[in-house]
């Protein structure tokens, strides 16, 4: 009876230690829960990472189910939280982010999402010891447009962003005031939110490819990529089906921009079982410093 208690015992201080656990943060718009990885030590920075919903009926844990990337938590070390944006009031009464004039602020809230992320932000750093140069943000679709315009306007704050199927701010400004590594992930067949760029609602959005050469400017690299690799980023798609152009000469330090073309990729591409790892590691491969 005693052996069979300490090996209970020992086969619940192994799952303890390998799997990542679930505490909740207090915030404006109510509880976030907040993965923390296992064997994280406040004593030790961790990195940051912060998964942004796109437009419609999925919140932030249903993107989280599409996307895992709290089930990296542990494997990487990085603290993860997926939160909410708003929600419309009328209508379809979707969750959106106020990111763009393009998308998805369809009712005029006047409510800033920049300012949420940034107090999620502050009040995990509060609570938890956060690598102040590796914080990093996911958006996809409407989240990637936030990814954005977080970037931009809190350049100091944000080492990195990934976008999936998102795009830049309707207008090119200034640049911002520090630099921020930059990755686009784009299906060329993206019938929501196109390659090519377009409109919503009358307001328009840059294409993939003006997206990511504005970024590489405002980071002061040549605005002339180059393809260095082709990945496999959807599972229903044959062999490598995504080119990776990097523009990373002449950058200022901390600041670089990446393309991912997924050739004939949808809107809510199916992902490959290695899609989220592989983000996951250019993130980390690109801190603030």
């Amino acid at each position: 009876m005693g052996k069979i208690l300490i090996n209970c015992l020992s086969l619940i201080l192994l799952i303890s230690v390998n799997f990542a656990f679930a505490q909740s943060i207090d915030t404006e718009r109510g509880e976030l829960s907040l993965t923390v990885p296992a064997g994280y030590e406040a004593s030790t920075p961790a990195p940051l990472v912060l998964l942004l919903h796109g437009y419609g009926k999925s919140s932030g844990i249903e993107q989280d189910a599409y996307m895992k990337f709290s089930a990296l938590a542990t494997n990487y070390g990085y603290l993860f939280a997926a939160p909410n944006g708003q929600r419309e009031t009328q209508g379809n009464q979707a969750w959106f982010w106020n990111a763009s004039d393009a998308c998805c602020n369809f009712q005029g809230s006047q409510v800033s999402d920049v300012d949420y992320l940034m107090t999620i932000i502050s009040k995990i750093k509060s609570q938890y010891n956060v690598d102040g140069n590796r914080v990093y943000l996911i958006g996809h679709s409407n989240g990637g447009f936030m990814a954005y315009r977080a970037a931009l306007e809190n350049s100091q704050k944000i080492a990195a962003i990934a976008s999936l199927t998102g795009a830049g701010a309707t207008k090119a400004g200034p640049a911002p005031s520090n630099s921020v590594h930059i990755l686009h992930i784009h299906g060329t067949a993206d019938n929501a939110i196109s390659y090519e760029g377009g409109a919503l609602r009358g307001n328009t959005y840059p294409s993939a490819v003006e997206t990511v050469e504005r970024w590489a400017g405002y980071n002061g690299c040549d605005i002339y990529g180059s393809e260095v690799a082709r990945l496999d980023l959807d599972r229903n798609l044959p062999g490598l089906d995504s080119i990776v152009v990097r523009y990373d000469s002449n950058c200022r330090a901390g600041g670089s921009a990446e393309l991912w073309t997924i050739t004939d990729g949808a809107h809510i591409p199916a992902l490959s079982d290695s899609f989220s790892a592989t983000v996951v590691e250019w993130l980390m491969a690109h801190p603030k410093i």
